[in-house]
């Protein structure tokens, strides 16, 4: 039973070939495609409004040379938004839920803005090792602190996207699996647990949006502390 609550967290495969490449494009083909026509359906409406207000979310804390990187940081956010949307509906795999993919998402763009930070104000980036009035006898071990903090930003961002959906998947299903057995026994009871799995199910809506906000919005503040 124990094993079983945590198969949903596996990567489906057929005759041995994974998945998980299918569950990361299939979002994309749920966005309608954009033509030249002045009118639309609703459904291309709600796409633009939604793209334009998470672009001007994003957008705030970064300067101007910061909206170079609107495009990257929109895309990821709809990424995100609806891969963990997706993830919530029965019999589906998330694939945020796997540390290796938020890992192999987080890295590479905390990378670039370190990088960017590194070649375009060298003194500046290496100045937030130490904090500007540090007595001498603490400059070493704030300076490795300062560097431990850095260099564990990405592993931060995985696995907080990781551990938040996976609690949340657990207690569905955990909540869900004690419905089913005690409908049987106590028919009062079950009927509780479906007010709290319904409400639990609305809670999780609203953690896997933020989650994916605060995934990029982090990326976005570190940008901005390096440009």
């Amino acid at each position: 039973m124990n094993l079983s609550f945590f198969d949903q967290f596996s990567s489906p495969s057929i005759l041995g070939i994974p998945l998980i490449l299918i569950a990361t494009t299939f979002p994309a083909l749920l966005l309608p495609s954009l033509d030249n026509r002045w009118i639309t359906n609703r459904l291309s409406t709600l796409q633009l409004w939604s793209i334009n207000l998470i672009t001007k979310q994003l957008m705030i804390p970064l300067n101007k040379k910061g909206h170079k990187w609107a495009l990257i940081l929109t895309s990821l956010m709809m990424f995100l938004l609806l891969i963990n949307l997706l993830g919530l509906l029965p019999y589906t795999f998330t694939p945020t839920t796997q540390l290796s993919m938020n890992l192999a998402l987080a890295f590479p763009l905390w990378l670039a803005t370190l990088l960017t930070g590194l070649r375009n104000q060298p003194s500046a980036s290496l100045g937030h090792l130490l904090p500007e009035g540090t007595p001498t006898p603490l400059i070493p071990a704030l300076i490795l602190i300062e560097t431990t903090s850095l260099l564990i930003r990405p592993l931060a961002l995985g696995v907080r996207l990781t551990a938040n959906l996976t609690a949340g998947h657990l207690l569905i299903q955990l909540i869900s699996t004690a419905t089913v057995v005690l409908f049987s026994t106590m028919p009062m009871v079950p009927i509780l647990t479906l007010l709290v799995l319904f409400l639990l199910t609305i809670l999780e809506v609203a953690v896997a949006m933020i989650q994916a906000y605060v995934f990029v919005l982090l990326l976005s503040l570190y940008l901005q502390e390096n440009i």
